[in-house]
């Protein structure tokens, strides 16, 4: 997913990094890859792949069973569903992690090509939301890139994740069956993408570029999930992974796109009530709306990667719907 803020260089004056070399004796300093600690991201895949598959047992209505157990003082209904849609929640939970895990590699592996430091990736389950998670996390060493390296490292995760995302979505839309009438209060709106894969295939009831979640399939339901958080990392803002993107073509153009973008979300979020991506906009006030410089702004990106940059520019319209979601009324 996104990149968290850079990791203080060697050289930074961070106090743990100067703890470290006080201490230690040159000659007992670990190499930084021996020194990662693997139990900890270990632990949160596992934990993610619990929430994804609870989140599909539960049809993507996570929080109204947990709700109804709690008010019937009986888990009984739990059990049945785990029973009965175990299936279900093994697709949907195998489906996601692809997209996540692959998009997440396509930057750890862009950085191990170019040896600069980075973390492994770090899933974040979220059992009682809809998805079963809020998507991954790697922390590079931005500094030490220079602005060729940056543009490759940003641009590998989305195009990784969407090599499998985009056949979950084909699958996903095949199964779809629409014609039965919709129950429940939650109706995911469609990304442009989506809604051209649903009108390509023709299925029948789909109106208003929505889809309840009783509707959904696993797959489809996944290839949702991915479209939305590729399309919202694509976001030119920050250190998301647009940011890299237009920083890298743009230079600090990009701030300025980037500040603009941040209060049209704010006007847009408070003129439709719409306030699901608030947290979102909030945490990106906080990290920075700039990116920052690169270890050497002036390396020369070559046409084929500013034609993709600005290929890539598609990604968020394409893949991000606005409306995210509506309720019945």
């Amino acid at each position: 997913m996104n990149d968290l803020p850079n990791i203080p260089d060697r050289h930074s004056g961070d106090a743990t990094v100067q703890l470290t070399k006080e201490v230690a004796k040159p000659e007992e300093v670990v190499p930084v890859s021996s020194r990662r600690r693997y139990w900890l991201p270990l632990l949160l895949f596992l934990l993610t792949c619990l929430s994804t598959f609870w989140v599909g047992v539960t049809s993507w209505q996570p929080f109204e069973v947990l709700s109804d157990a709690a008010l019937a003082g009986d888990l009984m209904n739990v059990r049945r569903l785990v029973l009965t849609n175990w299936r279900q929640g093994m697709i949907y939970s195998a489906s996601l992690l692809g997209i996540l895990l692959l998009h997440e590699l396509g930057h750890y592996v862009a950085t191990l090509v170019y040896r600069i430091r980075a973390t492994v990736p770090y899933f974040l389950p979220f059992p009682i939301n809809s998805f079963g998670t809020l998507g991954a996390v790697i922390a590079i060493d931005g500094m030490a890139a220079n602005r060729r390296q940056i543009f490759d490292i940003g641009i590998a995760g989305p195009l990784a994740g969407l090599v499998v995302a985009i056949p979950m979505a084909l699958i996903g839309a095949q199964q779809l069956d629409l014609s039965s009438p919709a129950y429940g209060v939650i109706g995911l709106k469609m990304p442009l993408l989506l809604d051209w894969l649903i009108r390509w295939h023709g299925v029948a009831g789909y109106e208003n570029q929505t889809v309840y979640l009783t509707q959904m399939n696993p797959c489809f339901a996944a290839a949702w999930v991915g479209f939305v958080i590729t399309g919202l990392n694509m976001i030119p803002v920050g250190q998301l992974d647009g940011g890299h993107i237009t920083y890298t073509m743009f230079g600090k153009v990009a701030h300025a796109i980037a500040k603009l973008i941040v209060v049209l979300a704010i006007a847009f979020m408070v003129y439709y009530q719409h306030y699901v991506f608030v947290l979102m906009v909030a945490l990106l006030l906080l990290a920075g709306t700039e990116h920052p410089p690169t270890r050497d702004d002036t390396a020369p990106l070559g046409w084929f990667r500013v034609l993709l940059g600005w290929c890539s520019l598609m990604i968020p319209i394409l893949c991000f719907p606005p409306m995210v979601f509506e309720l019945a009324t």
